[in-house]
């Protein structure tokens, strides 16, 4: 008994290996609530509309308050998860995420739902970097890694997509209110889970605040993002849409010029300025920019022209998801070790834009198993193989200390990125709408051509864009697998960020 109790303990490895797929599990519900939000609430939009009386101006705001909060403090919440501790910022983000969609599901008037969705924003900026990074600390080992952002990258990819499914069920059979309501449920078991099995770690840095890069990344990222939403809504010529525009890249760069001469920067250099790393940012932009033409204008084709229900809808893109689902595991467990992302993000990029491409060919009595469901299912397998592995590499190599704002980056340019694809796509679709009709007369049939020739519109564009995408994330990525990327650092990550 005596030497049993003496015996030296068993490694992080053997003690807490069960405990890492649980926090895993943990991380996914976590990332899950936030990446569905962005689409979930956006089909119950119409109802909350009609029940709190709101006008078609006015219901943008419903989705910019909460790009507008989640998009310009990212960086900031990453860092402040570095500086608090990465359990405490889940927690927070958690508890208030959780708190803010009781507020809007609870919502009596426009204002209240606007805020309830700003206030979301902000609390899923402290959230989504913590998760990251808590999932790049915890998984260090080679094979476990994989088999993590495997799983990761799957259910960022497929989060649209089932928010579609869940926004479509609870709009047509609770209310509209439930799509806000339901994120208590992820929110709860997720901190439950927290709490259990997350310990409570120190601070990775303790370096001074960067005040002057908060300002300015912060500043920057609200311009931008304010910019391309005011884009949308308006045009690309007026004067708010230029100036925001135009001001949030004159801050990013001030921003980018600060951070190599302070002492203690929000963003080091050192974090972007990695190849492996860059190549992730270029293909998470690209990739979020294309993939709003297939959540966004392909939700539009199945409902406005082929007269598929929300919840039809959202079955309608399941496919797409087993297909990401699988790919993603293949990816990162087999073939990003192997030949790592130079080949694999590019080729995966490719395989969505040859899907968008042929979905531009649909018409308006086109069947969904022989125009779509083919194209759903190459979009998943191309998301697989770009997504998942931009995840794992993008947050390769870093150290604790870099892990929380390292983090905040790709999702700051996934969010970006969301951004450019809804303001841009929107605008070229209304504008191909607009062409369609010059010299016809507006009828029912005219029309519909018209709806259908914007969404085929988009679809052509979003596959330029993955196509760029793949071009950049080619010439960006460094050859090589993933353990020659990621050199001596990867054995330095850190211990488990869990229990002892």
């Amino acid at each position: 008994m005596t030497q049993a109790l003496t015996q030296d303990p068993p490694t992080d490895k053997e003690a807490n290996h069960t405990r890492r797929w649980w926090i895993l599990a943990v991380l996914g519900i976590a990332q899950l609530m936030v990446i569905l939000d962005n689409t979930i609430v956006n089909i119950a939009l119409p109802t909350a509309q009609h029940d709190l009386g709101f006008s078609n101006a006015d219901r943008q705001w419903v989705v910019t308050g909460y790009s507008l909060a989640f998009g310009s403090l990212l960086l900031l919440g990453g860092r402040i998860g570095d500086i608090i501790g990465r359990k405490r910022a889940l927690m927070i983000g958690l508890i208030g995420f959780a708190a803010a969609s009781a507020l809007g599901g609870a919502s009596t008037g426009f204002p209240m739902l606007v805020a309830a969705r700003s206030i979301q924003g902000a609390f899923g900026a402290l959230l989504a970097p913590s998760v990251l990074a808590l999932l790049a600390t915890t998984f260090t080992s080679p094979t476990e890694r994989g088999k993590a952002f495997a799983i990761y990258g799957g259910i960022a990819g497929a989060g649209g997509a089932i928010g579609l499914l869940l926004g479509g069920v609870l709009t047509s059979y609770a209310s509209w209110r439930w799509t806000l309501f339901v994120n208590l449920a992820f929110a709860a078991v997720a901190a439950l889970g927290a709490f259990l099995w997350l310990r409570n770690d120190k601070a990775a840095d303790r370096d001074p605040l960067d005040v002057p890069g908060v300002a300015l990344v912060t500043s920057g990222l609200f311009s931008i993002v304010y910019g391309l939403s005011h884009a949308e809504t308006t045009s690309w010529h007026n004067p708010y849409t230029i100036g925001f525009l135009c001001l949030g890249v004159v801050l990013l760069g001030v921003f980018g010029v600060v951070e190599t001469r302070v002492r203690f920067p929000l963003l080091p250099p050192r974090v972007v300025r990695d190849r492996t790393r860059g190549g992730s940012l270029l293909a998470m932009l690209f990739a979020s920019i294309g993939i709003f033409g297939v959540f966004l204008f392909l939700t539009y084709y199945l409902q406005g022209t082929l007269g598929f229900s929300p919840v039809k809808t959202g079955f309608a893109f399941l496919p797409m998801v087993v297909a990401l689902t699988i790919t993603a595991q293949v990816s990162n467990r087999v073939l990003l070790p192997k030949i790592g992302p130079k080949v694999i993000v590019p080729i995966g990029l490719l395989c969505d834009a040859v899907a968008m491409y042929l979905l531009h060919r649909v018409g308006l009595h086109s069947s969904y198993a022989s125009h779509v469901l083919p194209y759903l299912i190459l979009l998943g397998l191309g998301f697989g193989l770009s997504l998942a592995p931009s995840f794992s590499t993008g947050t390769l190599g870093l150290q604790p200390h870099d892990a929380g704002v390292g983090s905040a980056t790709l999702n700051t340019s996934q969010q970006v990125g969301g951004s450019i694809g809804t303001a841009l796509l929107n605008t070229l679709a209304a504008g191909a709408a607009t062409a369609y009709l010059v010299g016809r007369m507006p009828s029912a049939e005219n029309l519909r051509n018209a709806a259908l020739h914007s969404y085929t519109t988009a679809f052509l564009w979003s596959s330029a864009f993955f196509v760029a995408g793949a071009v950049l994330a080619a010439l960006v990525f460094e050859k090589g697998n993933l353990e020659q990327l990621a050199g001596p650092t990867a054995a330095d990550a850190g211990p488990a960020a869990v229990d002892a």
